[in-house]
């Protein structure tokens, strides 16, 4: 069974920084896309930062230039370095990948921004 586990959340203030990391496990094969999507309370879903397999990436406009991500396709891990922190980056972050149309999504950890 493929899992994606997410871990590095937590509470920092404005202006600092996080790394998110995901493992994939359950497959000898890679991930097609790997991704982060984010969901604030009473927000649809988002998507923050993409990756493919080529490692091309896509961001959105509210984390360019703040946030990077980054693959190991040996280990199936995606990670997102966060610098800049702004309260509006407070949410529950998910893990995403794809494969041959199948999606598998992360449990979630939260990232608050706070002083």
């Amino acid at each position: 069974q493929v899992q994606l586990v997410e871990s590095g959340g937590g509470l920092v203030q404005p202006g600092g920084s996080l790394r998110l990391s995901c493992a994939g496990s359950g497959t000898i094969f890679k991930f097609d896309a790997m991704a982060w999507y984010r969901q604030a309370p009473g927000q649809q879903r988002e998507l923050v930062a993409a990756i493919t397999s080529g490692d091309s990436t896509q961001y959105a406009d509210s984390v360019k230039g703040r946030f990077t991500i980054s693959r190991d396709n040996g280990k199936n891990m995606v990670s997102l370095q966060m610098n800049s922190l702004k309260s509006e980056d407070t949410a529950t972050y998910y893990c995403h990948a794809t494969r041959s149309s199948r999606t598998y999504w992360g449990q979630g950890t939260q990232v608050t921004v706070s002083s």
